[in-house]
């Protein structure tokens, strides 16, 4: 099931506080940027952080999930309502997220 547009704009709109968030469609999903890293799949209408220590504190009861079948389990974000945690959570993975690739 590909993620729907309206909950595209919905994830959109609870990051709109953070400056440069970006994103680019991947065969009916999304990839999503804070400042030029990958911080965030958005696939299936679910919300999926990189699994860096800091977000693992932040989220002590999370899940582990795939964003796709065959993809490397990712952190499930249950929390999507509250736009000041989600602020805070990519404000606190951004060093840690990977540096991008060099094309």
């Amino acid at each position: 099931m590909a993620t729907s547009k309206e909950y595209l704009n919905f994830i959109l709109d609870q990051l709109s506080g953070l400056s440069d968030i970006t994103y680019k469609q991947m065969m009916g999903e999304y990839i999503v940027y804070y400042q030029g890293k990958i911080a965030a799949y958005v696939c299936d209408d679910r919300l999926l952080v990189k699994p860096v220590p800091t977000a693992i504190k932040m989220m002590p009861e999370v899940k582990f999930e795939p964003p796709y079948d065959g993809a490397k389990d990712m952190l499930l974000v249950d929390n999507v309502y509250d736009k000041e945690f989600l602020a805070e959570l990519f404000n606190a993975m951004y060093d840690e997220l990977p540096k991008p690739k060099k094309k």
